[in-house]
């Protein structure tokens, strides 16, 4: 009998350990795809054209400044407002809401976290832009500030999930006893349970920002798809041009082996370092604090 136990425990560590190393192999073998299909954009495209501000392929300007400050307007936009609301919300349902509140919030909340992005992207369309475009005065509706709200709300179920679970698996020890202290309701989630719950917090915040800088549809229907840098602020209220939604229009079309064809896949890779430096970072901060628990404990 202990035999057959330990074969079977043999037997699925060998699968978890499979598993393990089979999502690194993947990933490197992404990696590998997207180097060798975009270095050569680099021999082929001269190096000041790619850090040009003209995107137009056709005449070979291939800049690619427009898209990655697009994408990164787009992002952040969503960011400053998915994070707070998002966390917030997190607050509510875990330590305030009554049980039947979130008995019936988290259910809609997943179910809006699977909601397709191209439904999304057909209401910003239909009622969003023509919204802000009268509100705002604008010359368009379909703008950097429109695909922020829908990337924002694209990304807050999820956040929401996320940091609701690790808000939820502080143990209830923790408020109890700053309670017990004199602590206030606020006093107790805000210097007690939510730095308790930090890295969990911290990794919805990280996969929203990654939903929305990974993003596609949505902001391919709303954001203009205008490749241009707009000047200052305006840069919100101007139509812009992502990368995701660059290499989805374009790649269809472009002939295999062209720079155009090389170039598209030089932004996959941009893009790539983009989210894991953001992953490496947050890595990074878990990581110190747990160390640092480790030595306060020690």
């Amino acid at each position: 009998m202990k035999a057959a136990t330990k074969q079977q425990e043999f037997f699925i560590n060998v699968i978890i350990k499979a598993s393990g190393y089979s999502a690194i192999f993947f990933v490197l073998l992404i990696l590998y795809f997207l180097l060798s299909q975009g270095l050569p954009a680099l021999s082929l495209v001269e190096f000041d054209s790619l850090l040009g501000t003209r995107w137009y392929p056709i005449e070979e300007y291939y800049g690619l400044l427009p898209l990655i400050t697009g994408s990164l307007v787009v992002t952040i936009g969503a960011a400053a407002i998915a994070v707070p609301i998002g966390i917030g919300s997190a607050i509510y349902l875990s330590e305030i809401a009554p049980r039947w509140a979130r008995e019936i919030l988290k259910p809609v909340i997943e179910i809006l976290a699977g909601l397709p992005s191209v439904v999304l992207g057909f209401i910003g369309i239909t009622v969003l832009s023509s919204f802000l475009r009268e509100s705002l005065n604008l010359p368009t509706g379909l703008s950097a500030v429109t695909g922020s709200l829908l990337l924002a709300a694209i990304s807050i179920p999820t956040i929401v999930s996320v940091a609701e679970d690790a808000l939820d698996a502080v143990p209830k020890e923790y408020r109890d006893g700053a309670l017990a202290l004199g602590g206030t309701r606020w006093q107790t989630i805000w210097t007690v349970t939510l730095p308790s719950a930090r890295s969990g917090v911290l990794t919805a915040t990280m996969l929203g920002i990654a939903r929305s800088i990974g993003e596609t549809m949505t902001v391919m229907m709303v954001t203009g798809n205008a490749p241009v840098l707009a000047d200052s602020w305006r840069v919100f209220v101007s139509p812009v041009r992502t990368m995701t939604a660059t290499i989805a229009a374009e790649m269809g079309e472009v002939a295999t082996g062209s720079p155009h064809y090389h170039v598209l896949f030089l932004i996959g890779i941009v893009l790539f370092t983009i989210s894991l430096v953001i992953n490496v970072l947050a890595s990074f901060y878990v990581y110190r604090n747990i160390s640092r628990k480790e030595r306060l404990l020690s």
